[in-house]
């Protein structure tokens, strides 16, 4: 799709020729054994998803905080926010080269693609929601609601009627380091943002501090990271429409556990960024449907937030604290994320 490459090419910014070494950061090589020790099998329902001749690989690194990565098939390469570094990073598939897509990016912090291919991102710094056109252009989609600034977009989905979902909690106005200090004005909520009709409603707000959010791949549930409380807990809802209901604990985190985004494959797995406890527990964790522990991902930093990409769908992209890293899976990624 020749738009979406433009678009990509157009919004980098001034500084877009800016390249980055893959090796900034030392103390870490890849495993030479198959199958890769750092793919752990917690269950043995794990088993299928682990690929014997495929290992974790290190894409990129020197950043300062990794989040948001998004794949873009049509033009074969990642899309990431370094939120401090006021970034948003491109890895190229074809060539491995790393550079600049967007900076200033406004903090940005998570991103997903519409239904149309399009770029749709979370800002701290100016507290919105945008879109990037075809051309390269930048749409503000929401950056209030009942006539208040929102707190911090952080993570952001679309559904397949074209709706976005996306959290709301206070994160990039409580310092001046993934933002700027601000006092909220309104509660965290999570919303679900009409693009047709150019509105917003609270799909949830009962969450103290909502962070990552997915949908299953049937899009009847949507799981959500409440971060507020200690330890932290995900959170599912059914959804009904444009409405959330029956909202529940499905996974608490053990002590020291620290899930922050996620996405599912198509058997309905929730693949999770983890970690900051212990280094024991930095990586990804994966839940089955029921919400039972059944793989990890080792990783030598903590992972916050993941996507699924490559040619088939089939590779996870894990964006950690100064690093990208990817694995090919036994699995794909569901559609909307």
């Amino acid at each position: 799709m020749e738009f979406t490459r433009r678009s990509l090419t157009t919004a980098t910014g001034a500084t877009a020729a800016t390249t980055f070494t893959r090796t900034a950061l030392g103390g870490w090589e890849p495993s030479e054994r198959y199958p890769d020790p750092a793919i752990q099998i917690l269950d043995p329902s794990f088993a299928k998803y682990r690929l014997a001749l495929a290992g974790v690989e290190r894409l990129a690194t020197g950043m300062r905080w990794c989040e948001g990565p998004i794949y873009f098939g049509d033009a074969r390469c990642l899309l990431w926010s370094d939120i401090p570094n006021n970034s948003i990073m491109r890895w190229d598939e074809g060539t491995g080269r790393v550079s600049v897509y967007r900076r200033p990016s406004n903090n940005a912090n998570g991103n997903t693609r519409d239904r149309q291919g399009r770029l749709i991102t979370c800002e701290h710094d100016t507290r919105r929601v945008t879109r990037t056109e075809y051309d390269g252009t930048v749409t503000v989609l929401i950056d209030k609601f009942d006539g208040k600034p929102l707190n911090s977009p952080n993570d952001i989905v679309v559904k397949s009627d074209d709706s976005i979902w996306f959290t709301d909690p206070p994160f990039g106005i409580l310092g001046n380091y993934e933002g700027h200090v601000a006092t909220p004005e309104l509660p965290t909520n999570v919303y679900r943002f009409d693009p047709k009709a150019g509105r917003a409603t609270v799909a949830a707000g009962d969450i103290n501090r909502p962070n990552g959010l997915a949908f299953s791949p049937d899009e009847k549930k949507l799981y959500i990271v409440e971060a507020g409380v200690t330890p932290r807990v995900i959170r599912v809802y059914d959804v009904n429409d444009d409405k959330l209901a029956n909202g529940r604990a499905f996974i608490t985190a053990e002590p020291g556990g620290t899930p922050d985004g996620f996405r599912c494959d198509v058997d309905g797995n929730l693949w999770c960024g983890w970690g900051m406890g212990s280094a024991q527990q930095d990586g990804v964790r994966i839940f089955d449907p029921n919400g039972k522990p059944i793989g990890f991902v080792a990783l030598p930093e903590r992972s916050a937030n993941v996507c699924f990409g490559g040619a088939k769908r089939n590779r996870l992209f894990m964006a950690a604290s100064h690093s990208v890293y990817s694995l090919y899976v036994n699995t794909q990624g569901a559609p909307g994320g």
